[in-house]
């Protein structure tokens, strides 16, 4: 039999709409408040990915390439740039390198900046009121953005160490351009200021450039970068012991070099160490400090033609003011940064927290299942006296044409009384017509505009006559005592509810194995 939510209403009169039900409202109450919600979760959603991929970028764990090129030929590199100095530019487009002045150091830091060893840098670097050039990875600018500051206030220079410390050789030329203007919106967020010098990693001396490196100097020298090289090496990164980087980084007397030392990747507190001994020996030697800018301001080209930096004077004329969308857009980076250096560790919290509370709960429901084991299985265990009157079982159905013939014809074999209240929410495909033609004995179908599953749940309580209420879903199968089974229960009167254990049908498929998780 058919039970309407409402009386059927007459045709509306010509010129008047029609009054929506309660039904209606509702559904439409909830459609307006479940739209927001789904809304709500898809951008925390994307933004919790984009803040995860950002932290992954970060730290090389997305995107990342370890490979380094040795080995190469260099039969395309012109021979005064391999027997050049350690400073390489472009002016009018020729290939020009510069030497360090005699009595000279230009102390240059890789790989930074480092909030551990960085800052103990700077420090002795003020202390003995000498300038360095520091070559930074752009996602440690973003990460470390006051250090960076402090740096270029100091009087520092600093220069392009790529976003991700990654061999160029082996990227294509939108990665290479990426690494480098990443690294200048870094740097733009973080001091305010661009540059003009560029140190790719893993390079050495101006000798050691290949074929596979020199296309890479080449576009970027045509776009106004000048590259350094190094002429000594501490080898401070094998910690071979303070006297050994001293000794590695002192170039042979008289010369001018470009020397380096690192300030980050790794574990330098030899390099801490060994930095003071060094700037006192040099200094002993009769050996000046300077930044890359103020060792090419004496426009000594190596190859023998003009060079000027085209950047002005002083020890940091390398640097440029950021403005405009570069500015806005290097702010926006560290901010950015900012939230997933902040929300990556707190959500790495949270699952530990949600880990152990899961594990605390799964120990706790040993402790009570074999509890509730011992009691349930006792000789003396009843709930009460049986549950034998009659029950309401309510099944919401929302298009279950493919189901709600074989729900229905397993609630008809229960071996407990039972009257069967079908709702029908706004189903397009005839579940209720499917469910009235079963003449299955007990049956009510009640239709209702589509308003959800729980108002289809309420409007089935509402045309309820027992006092027991089972919910079921449209595409569940009950056993023929199931019903009987759950409601004993009942007969204990401190028990207000009852839950069922729910089996999945189909587990083969993945979304049956995904809601046999779920529900088992």
């Amino acid at each position: 039999m058919t039970t309407p939510t409402t009386p059927p209403a007459g045709p509306p009169a010509r010129g008047r709409r029609r009054a929506p039900s309660r039904m209606e409202r509702a559904a439409g109450r909830a459609a307006a408040l479940q739209r927001p919600r789904v809304l709500l979760a898809l951008l925390l959603l994307l933004a919790l990915t984009c803040v995860m991929l950002l932290d992954g970028y970060l730290r090389a764990e997305v995107g990342g390439d370890q490979r380094v090129r040795t080995g190469a030929s260099a039969s395309d590199v012109p021979e005064d740039v391999l027997d050049g100095g350690p400073i390489l530019s472009f002016p009018g487009g020729q290939a020009t390198t510069v030497s360090v002045p005699d009595k000279t150091i230009v102390l240059t830091f890789d790989d930074g900046p480092d909030p551990t060893w960085t800052p103990q840098v700077l420090d002795i670097l003020q202390k003995y009121d000498v300038p360095g050039t520091f070559f930074l990875v752009g996602s440690m600018v973003s990460r470390h953005p006051g250090i960076v500051r402090d740096m270029v206030e100091q009087g520092n220079e600093v220069g392009v160490h790529t976003f991700t410390h990654v061999d160029l050789s082996y990227q294509s030329q939108a990665r290479v351009t990426r690494e480098i203007e990443q690294t200048q919106l870094a740097l733009a967020g973080a001091a305010g200021i661009t540059t003009t010098l560029f140190r790719a990693p893993y390079s050495s001396q101006t000798d050691a450039i290949d074929d596979y490196s020199w296309p890479v100097y080449e576009s970027l020298g045509q776009d106004g970068y000048t590259s350094v090289f190094i002429d000594t090496d501490s080898d401070d990164w094998k910690r071979p012991g303070v006297s050994k980087i001293v000794e590695w980084a002192t170039p042979e007397d008289g010369e001018g070099a470009s020397v380096l030392f690192h300030d980050a990747g790794g574990e330098r507190s030899q390099t801490i160490e060994a930095l003071p001994k060094y700037i006192e020996k040099m200094k002993a030697k009769g050996y000046t400090f300077t930044t890359v800018s103020g060792a090419t301001a004496e426009q000594r080209p190596a190859s023998g033609a003009p060079h000027s930096t085209g950047s002005g004077d002083g020890l940091q004329a390398a640097h440029h003011k950021a403005t405009g969308a570069t500015l806005y857009e290097g702010k926006a980076l560290i901010a950015a940064v900012a939230v997933a250096e902040w929300t990556v560790p707190a959500l790495s919290a949270g699952l530990v927290i949600v880990g152990v509370a899961v594990m605390g709960r799964f120990a706790l429901m040993l402790v009570l299942a074999r509890r509730h084991h011992r009691r349930r299985n006792g000789r003396r265990f009843g709930w009460g006296p049986p549950v034998t009157g009659p029950v309401s079982v309510i099944v919401p159905a929302y298009n279950e044409k493919e189901c709600i013939e074989a729900t229905l014809r397993s609630l008809a074999r229960s071996t407990h009384p039972i009257e069967i209240i079908v709702v029908d929410d706004g189903s397009t495909d005839g579940t209720a017509d499917i469910a009235e033609s079963l003449g299955l004995p007990g049956v009510r179908v009640v239709r209702q505009a589509n308003a959800g599953k729980p108002a289809a749940l309420n409007n089935g309580v509402r045309h309820a006559r027992y006092d027991i209420v089972v919910m079921m879903d449209g595409d569940t199968v009950f056993e023929p005592d199931t019903v009987r089974h759950l409601v004993q229960p009942f007969a204990d009167p401190s028990v207000g509810a009852v839950a069922g254990n729910a089996k999945v049908g189909n587990r083969r498929t993945l979304i049956g194995a995904w809601q046999h998780i779920e529900y088992v």
